[in-house]
């Protein structure tokens, strides 16, 4: 069942963010022809809006479904929000209310941005899987534990409190992205089995990535490269 979608985003309290931003785009759209799909620059605010609430009331129970199956007495009761906030670059992102309910966020740019219903449904199915695999609570758990292991490594050299507390917090951002690439890859593979569920194509949704700035494959960077992420797409869509 479909929650809501709420604009003024400012009323929702916000415990954590799943490792999930989505990169601005930096490229212009390639023209495009003529019976194909419009483009962002081609939708009116109008068709923007309906389109995404489309797609809402459509992968939402597809999404809830899902983690009801995956995820036996979890909070799967979805509260889809706008981040309306001035300035705010294309990106979604899932967190937890204060109940522990799970929220899953779009800016406007995002919104605006997306080519087609299927890039859309794409990304919210990948959020909501990052909520179905605990993606928050095991993140959370990676960060206690690289901060005790760095503040502990911290006191064997008789560092003060002030050294101890910035080895914790350090270690806290190693322990946080750590698997944070694993986490996207997961999110990817079961966002394309929501995605389909819903009756949308996730190979075309996750041509996405194929607009926004490739992470490559930093150190301790949060996002694998968008090759591989769309090539967990194919290989996971090809199976179903």
């Amino acid at each position: 069942m479909m929650s809501f979608i709420k604009k003024a985003f400012f009323g929702v309290a916000l415990l954590a963010l799943a490792a999930c931003d989505v990169p601005t785009e930096t490229s212009a759209p390639a023209p495009v022809a003529t019976a194909q799909a419009p483009t962002p620059s081609q939708l009116s605010g109008r068709q923007a809006a309906r389109q995404f609430v489309g797609v809402v009331e459509t992968v939402e129970p597809v999404a809830e479904r899902e983690c009801r199956a995956r995820a036996p007495g979890m909070n799967c009761d979805f509260k889809i929000v706008i981040d309306d906030r001035p300035g705010q670059p294309v990106n979604a992102y899932q967190t937890l209310d204060t109940s522990g309910q799970p929220i899953i966020a779009f800016t406007i740019a995002l919104i605006a941005d997306v080519r087609n219903a299927d890039e859309l449904a794409f990304v919210m199915g990948h959020e909501a899987a990052h909520h179905i695999a605990g993606h928050i609570a095991r993140q959370q758990r990676n960060a206690q534990a690289g901060a005790l292991v760095f503040a502990g490594l911290a006191a064997l050299t008789g560092a003060d409190a002030q050294v101890l507390q910035n080895a914790g917090e350090i270690g806290a951002q190693v322990g946080a992205r750590t698997y944070s690439k694993d986490y996207e890859i997961e999110a990817d593979i079961l966002g394309t089995v929501i995605t389909k569920k819903a009756g949308y194509d996730p190979v075309r949704g996750a041509a996405f990535f194929s607009r926004i700035p490739d992470p490559g494959d930093r150190f301790l960077g949060t996002h694998p490269p968008n090759a591989q992420r769309i090539e967990a797409v194919r290989r996971t869509a090809s199976q179903l």
